[in-house]
This record gives structure tokens, C-alpha cells and sequence, in this order.
């Protein structure tokens, strides 16, 4: 009877991607056969032990749901929040659980996509897919030509320099610049600390495409679910 390691199997029944199943594990979330468990290395036999998180038994999901939203600014990218704010899953009305695969902050606008597919959000979180995200920006100020080819190359951000972008400028005046930047990578505010990094800070910010999934005509607040061959890119898809 072949083991699996407790975290891959709760992303497989949909609980979460495998970096927040850890997190759960870790909190004391989670027992095995009514036993908590908090060891990351815990390995188990799906077939015969009974998994609960929150006192809730778990089980491998059937028919996995595959959700855009255009998210508004002004909520978090989060299941619950623990002051209250409006989250993500407040404009959704299904009945099944579902979690964002990655995160806008607050006050970032545009596409996130949601799921309770634990291993396809586990790979699409991993930077080595190079699935680029592609975002529009309004900074401050006229941006130069010089501060493109930086982005593009490459900025220094606290202990990390970033991969290259494909950066490209949509409009440009003595006040006001937007731009329009892909990245692959999904560190924490990314975007708004490349753009301080070459000197523009960013007064709006929307995620119009993650790969090949764009809004489609989606208004703030709205959702949908995705189409096959938008799942299909989800699952089998690789930019370069």
C-alpha cells in the first residue's frame, strides 16, 4: 500500500495548495486518525486513515472547479480575514470551497483565478512554469526609457534582484505614465517595489492577463467560471 505525504494529499482533495496545507499543518490544524499532526515529513496511507483539518475529515475531491474574478481594490486575497475586511470569496455564491491560487493585495484590481485543485495551484505558484502575469500600471511622473530597460533587465529589491520583465509603455506624460509589465515570479507587492525601485511610484495597479487567461469582459466584482481551454492551459500549459 503506497504512502503519500500528508500536505500533497490535502492539496489533492482540494483543502489547499501545498504551501498552505504546510502552514495548516504546522498551526495544529490537522489529525491523523484523531491524533494532531504538526511534522511536515508526516506520510500516510489515503486508503485506510482518516484526515481532518478543523475537525473536519477531508476526502479527494471529484469535480474540481476552476473560477475568475475580477477582483476590486479594496478587499483581501484571503479565505477569511481575521479584522473583518471584505475578501475575495465574499463576491463568489457557490456552495463548494475554493481558495485563490496566489494573491492581489488590497488595493490591487484585476484577474484572480480560484480553485480547489490543490496540485495544479501548487504548479502554477512555482516560478519555473514561467507563466507570466501581466499587469497595467499608473505611476507618478513621466517614466523614462532608461527606467524601462532597468525593469526589463532586472531591479534590485531588498535581497533579491528580480527576473527579466517584458515591460512595454502605453502612455506617457509630464504627470502621469502607465505601463505595461509581465512578470513570472510572484513575490509579495512585486510590481509597486520594482516601480519605487526606478523611481515611479504606482498610483493604480490591475492584473489584466495570468498567461493565457485574460478578464474577458468581466466587470469589478464579477466572476466566472473558466472555459476548457483555459483549464486546459491551467493544467498543460507552459509559456516560455
Amino acid at each position: 500500500m503506497e504512502e503519500e505525504r500528508l500536505q500533497k494529499y490535502m492539496a489533492r482533495c482540494g483543502v489547499a495548495s501545498r504551501r498552505k496545507a504546510e502552514e495548516l499543518i504546522a498551526g495544529g490544524s490537522v489529525k491523523v486518525n484523531g491524533i494532531v499532526v504538526t511534522e511536515l515529513g508526516t506520510k500516510i496511507h489515503p486508503s485506510i486513515d482518516v484526515v481532518t483539518v478543523d475537525n473536519k475529515r477531508i476526502t479527494e475531491e471529484n469535480n474540481f472547479i476552476y473560477i475568475k474574478l475580477y477582483k476590486p481594490e479594496g478587499c483581501v486575497t484571503t479565505v477569511k480575514d481575521q479584522f473583518g475586511r471584505k475578501t475575495v470569496l465574499d463576491f463568489i455564491d457557490i456552495n463548494e470551497r475554493i481558495y485563490p491560487i496566489g494573491r492581489l493585495d488590497y488595493n490591487t484590481s484585476g484577474l484572480l483565478l480560484l480553485t480547489n485543485d490543490g496540485e495544479t495551484a501548487n504548479k502554477l505558484l512555482h516560478p519555473k512554469f514561467h507563466i507570466f502575469k501581466t499587469y497595467l500600471a499608473e505611476v507618478e511622473g513621466q517614466i523614462s526609457d532608461e527606467a524601462i530597460i532597468r525593469l526589463k533587465n532586472g531591479v534590485e529589491i531588498e535581497d533579491y534582484k528580480t527576473a527579466p520583465a517584458k515591460v512595454k509603455i502605453i502612455r506617457r506624460t509630464s504627470y502621469v505614465s502607465t505601463v505595461q509589465i509581465s512578470i513570472y515570479e510572484g513575490k509579495n507587492r512585486q510590481v509597486r517595489k520594482m516601480l519605487d525601485a526606478v523611481g515611479h511610484k504606482v498610483k493604480s495597479l490591475k492584473r489584466i492577463s495570468f498567461g493565457k487567461i485574460g478578464l474577458d469582459g468581466l466587470k469589478p466584482g464579477t466572476w466566472a467560471y473558466l472555459k476548457d481551454e483555459e483549464i486546459n492551459f491551467l493544467k498543460n500549459g507552459q509559456e516560455g
